[in-house]
């Protein structure tokens, strides 16, 4: 069954196969080794997601890219130290032009296994073979409801149709996996939990659930819409999923299986105990800062060192200032940094 039938129906390892590829990898004072970069090229979005950005990007200041040869530099310095798999996120990445050169870059950086990139869709089913061709490994896709009415309302787009048009053409091309996100949001799209494991019976992805985070400008909202990420754990082990192990490489979200489904069951709970425990990525925001967890207090400037293309300079810096990373990042307790929205940093 295609995925846009359904909803409109509806209403790697982790060994370093390079020899050129050596140094100490990044580590922080809790002895967490950081192997997964999350690299945004672009803080600008073009959706109004209302838990996001309910009132769409406001371009506050002059905004200023890091290019594809500083791009080039970075995933050589990440590489160099460890890291092993690039995320590439936004605001929305499709929205740079050069987005298919950057895979391209990133994907052939020696040490780099795996390069991925998270996305609201948007050119999904024009753009999504010339990435493959890139190079690109995985694809994380938004799709936050499978009824086309619920989805403009949380968007602000009326484009779910075509966007699972792209997702069955990303299924086509055999990307290594698909990952399809969806934000739990209690007064929006809770009700579509049967749904949604319908849907998974027969796609051959894994569907994320994403614990709802308050950030700086979302308090009202948070609170209004916030699900607990441990209640639909329950569910689904109450309904017979199984809990995956996890690979060397994987993000935080805790994954389920079930016989009867082709695809599997993701859940990411920043909310609950030890989450911060496995943490295994760091930040680059658009602008070239290192940010060593989302939620905390700044971002570090690194971008003079990385136009100069300073490379040993810049390994130092991220190592520092890795030194002074938190062992949590303290949400449970209210607290969520200079973060005012999710788009700032893809999440």
């Amino acid at each position: 069954m295609k995925s846009s039938d359904y909803a409109l129906g509806e209403a790697s390892s982790n060994h370093i196969t390079n020899t050129q590829v050596s140094g100490n990898k990044f580590h922080d004072g809790f002895q967490r080794q950081f192997s997964y970069l999350r690299l945004s090229i672009t803080d600008v979005c073009n959706y109004r997601c209302n838990y996001c950005l309910p009132e769409g990007y406001q371009c506050d200041e002059q905004y200023d890219n890091l290019t594809l040869e500083e791009i080039q530099t970075l995933a050589q310095v990440f590489a160099q130290h460890g890291t092993r798999k690039i995320r590439i996120t936004g605001g929305e990445p499709v929205i740079r032009k050069d987005l298919t050169d950057i895979i391209r870059v990133v994907k052939s950086t020696p040490g780099i296994e795996d390069v991925a990139l998270t996305t609201n869709g948007y050119k999904l089913e024009d753009k999504v073979e010339s990435w493959f061709d890139a190079g690109l490994d995985g694809l994380n896709l938004s799709i936050d409801s499978l009824d086309p009415r619920v989805f403009q309302t949380i968007t602000g787009h009326n484009r779910l149709k075509d966007i699972l048009r792209g997702l069955d053409k990303a299924i086509c091309l055999g990307f290594k996996r698909i990952k399809v996100n969806a934000v739990l949001l209690k007064s929006y799209n809770l009700q579509e939990f049967d749904t949604f494991l319908h849907w998974l019976q027969h796609m051959p992805i894994s569907l994320r659930f994403i614990e709802l985070m308050q950030t700086g400008d979302n308090g009202d909202y948070f609170r209004q819409n916030h699900v607990s990420g441990e209640t639909i754990k329950q569910r689904l082990l109450a309904q017979g999923w199984q809990l995956k192990k996890k690979g060397p490489l994987a993000g935080p979200a805790q994954e389920f299986e079930h016989p009867d489904y082709l695809g599997s069951m993701g859940l990411i709970m920043p909310y609950s105990k030890d989450f911060c425990d496995s943490c295994n990525r760091l930040r680059i925001s658009s602008s070239g800062k290192l940010h060593t967890c989302l939620f905390g207090d700044g971002g570090y400037d690194l971008r003079s060192l990385i136009r100069n293309n300073h490379q040993a300079d810049i390994a130092h810096e991220i190592q520092q200032q890795l030194l002074d990373k938190k062992a949590s990042h303290y949400l449970q307790q209210g607290y969520s940094g200079s973060t005012r929205h999710l788009a700032m940093l893809g999440g």
